[in-house]
């Protein structure tokens, strides 16, 4: 499936609360983190046996040493799946993704393909890089492969398509090697903002955007991205 190569530069100047959220801090000032949609069948269990575990803790030793690594294993989890509001950034095309540049790859037929590599320590949540409309979302079974590995493209992915200002827009959701779930949050001929929540992958992973033909990059490869905010086109 030819995907197109782009790209990339980084964060740019804030402007507003933008469709994430109605802000970043709450009355207290403190910033406003939520959890991401879909992480419920990964995230119950582990806070349900940590609770069940510490209340069994007082009377049972072998629940106070279960109660121990099921805690941590829960906090770590809260860890993965926060979904912090942003600042959305300024930029025709901005990062869908957290992470850092993998790679950028000018393809045949002059687009750009900006990779980014997704850690399990990144927010797995994923924006829209642009506005427009969502004209298909394509899941394709694949293997699951370290994300950072060449032969990833072949994992499980999701394809995006948008129609937008700047033409059609492609993305890819990647799987790596324990994400084995993707999670898109809108449907084809929805309506998305720039910097709008569209989907979630599980652990770690990568996400693709491909800039149209003309369109300069302004990442480099190993540069950070933060989904949202990070600009990927120059002018």
């Amino acid at each position: 499936m030819p995907h197109s190569p782009s790209t990339a530069p980084s964060g740019s100047p804030a402007r507003g609360s933008g469709p994430s959220g109605p802000g970043m801090s709450g009355a207290s000032g403190v910033p406003r983190v939520r959890l991401a949609r879909g992480a419920s069948p990964w995230l119950l269990p582990t806070v349900a046996t940590a609770a069940l575990s510490l209340a069994r803790s007082r009377r049972s030793g072998r629940a106070a040493l279960v109660a121990v690594p099921a805690t941590a294993l829960a906090a770590g989890m809260l860890w993965f799946f926060r979904d912090p509001e942003r600042e959305i950034g300024q930029g025709r095309v901005i990062s869908p993704a957290d992470g850092v540049v993998q790679s950028i790859m000018p393809w045949k037929d002059g687009r750009t393909r900006v990779a980014i590599f997704m850690s399990p320590l990144n927010v797995h949540v994923n924006r829209a890089p642009l506005a427009g409309t969502v004209t298909s979302v394509e899941h394709i079974p694949g293997g699951y492969v370290p994300a950072f590995n060449k032969e990833s493209e072949n994992n499980e992915r999701v394809v995006w398509h948008f129609d937008t200002e700047l033409g059609d827009i492609e993305m890819v959701q990647i799987a790596g090697a324990l994400a084995r779930r993707i999670v898109p949050y809108v449907p084809s001929d929805t309506k998305v903002e720039q910097g709008e929540r569209i989907g979630l992958i599980r652990f770690g992973s990568r996400v693709d955007v491909y800039l149209p033909e003309g369109v300069e990059t302004a990442v480099e490869v190993g540069q950070t991205t933060t989904a949202g905010v990070t600009r990927l086109d120059r002018d």
